[in-house]
């Protein structure tokens, strides 16, 4: 009987050992510069394996002689690069989308211009390629004019058509009684999931920097918001992005101000999509990841005088449906560049 304990005992311990340990921010491991391009400031690269099987990156970007606000919103362009390894090098393809787009509504006359798209997020839905983007009305009202939009392609190199009229598939609700009713940032930042079980799931930050949901049966709408935010947090989170994991829905977000690590990040999980409750620390800073020398480093946006440098914007190039490579930007250029950059990290297996 001794010994049948201590044989449970030792089966116990090294199941113990067995199990994953850290958080979901350990899973990773710096890689180095995913996209750099001498002239342009580089924002938003989110990835996506295509049928060549190259990895291709759709970034936002605008000349680097321009500050990041207001150049994001005035100026921005989603750039499409195309690289043999998710590690890169990326070189520069083609401009998928650019801004000043005309738009005509109703056969009204008046042509109102509307700017900068930017914060891009590539998706393969069935036999099409799904390019959600966000733009704004104009500088005047920024940033309560913010909204969301859609092009599809059958190619990674387009051409790209705009869904609805010009792309525009989401807008704050009208109905008084909706948490982010004319909500001072619009709707901003999407984050797209084909639901597990059919339909499609749009996350979005919006009223007090939360995250919200629209729901559609199809691709291009209609999306029908729900009437309640999906996270609870009481700080704000930036930049989601949706993806099924270890069986949960989940949302990676920036943490900006510390519910768990200030310039950290977080990853949000829930059962059904709709109520994110449950949380773990999701990326940590990027000294964390490698060594940076604070007094070296540019800093194109955000605070000069901070101790550690931020990512921003993640996404994630998925590999049969798992987490496999972590792209970045930052306000920082570690390495004392003239513009900005994006990162690229590596989901580590092991742990």
């Amino acid at each position: 009987m001794t010994r049948f304990l201590i044989t449970i005992f030792l089966f116990s311990l090294c199941s113990l050992n067995a199990r994953p340990q850290g958080t979901f921010a350990d899973k990773w491991e710096y890689k180095g510069i995913a996209v750099q391009d001498s002239g342009y400031t580089i924002w938003g690269a989110s990835p996506i394996y295509g049928d060549d099987g190259k990895v291709h990156l759709f970034v936002a970007r605008w000349p680097g002689e321009l500050k990041v606000d207001p150049g994001w919103r005035t100026h921005s362009e989603i750039a499409h690069y195309v690289g043999d390894t998710p590690e890169g090098p990326f070189v520069f393809s083609d401009v998928a989308v650019k801004g000043d787009i005309e738009e005509k509504a109703n056969g009204n006359p008046s042509i109102q211009k509307t700017y900068a798209p930017h914060n891009p997020a590539i998706h393969k839905v069935d036999s099409l390629y799904a390019l959600f983007f966000i733009m704004n009305s104009g500088i005047e009202e920024h940033p309560s004019n913010q909204f969301i939009c859609l092009a599809t392609s059958k190619s990674l190199y387009g051409p790209w058509e705009m869904a609805g009229e010009n792309g525009k598939i989401l807008t704050p609700p009208d109905n008084p009684d909706y948490w982010n009713y004319q909500a001072s940032n619009g709707v901003n930042n999407p984050a797209f999931l084909q639901h597990p079980d059919g339909g499609y799931f749009l996350y979005f930050k919006s009223e007090k920097a939360k995250m919200g949901l629209a729901v559609a049966e199809n691709l291009e709408g209609p999306y029908v918001q729900m009437p309640f935010p999906v996270t609870s947090n009481n700080r704000n989170i930036e930049d989601g992005y949706a993806f099924m994991y270890m069986g949960k829905f989940a949302l990676l977000t920036t943490d900006n101000h510390g519910i768990i690590e200030e310039g950290g990040g977080i990853l949000w999980t829930s059962e059904d999509g709709i109520h994110f409750d449950t949380y773990e620390k999701g990326f940590h800073r990027i000294n964390q990841y490698t060594n940076v020398d604070m007094n070296k480093v540019a800093v194109h946006y955000g605070p000069k005088n901070r101790s550690y440098a931020k990512f921003e914007r993640p996404q994630l190039l998925l590999k049969n449906g798992k987490p496999e490579y972590l792209y970045v930007p930052s306000g920082t250029n570690i390495y004392g560049g003239d513009c900005t950059v994006s990162y690229v990290l590596k989901f580590k297996n092991d742990l």
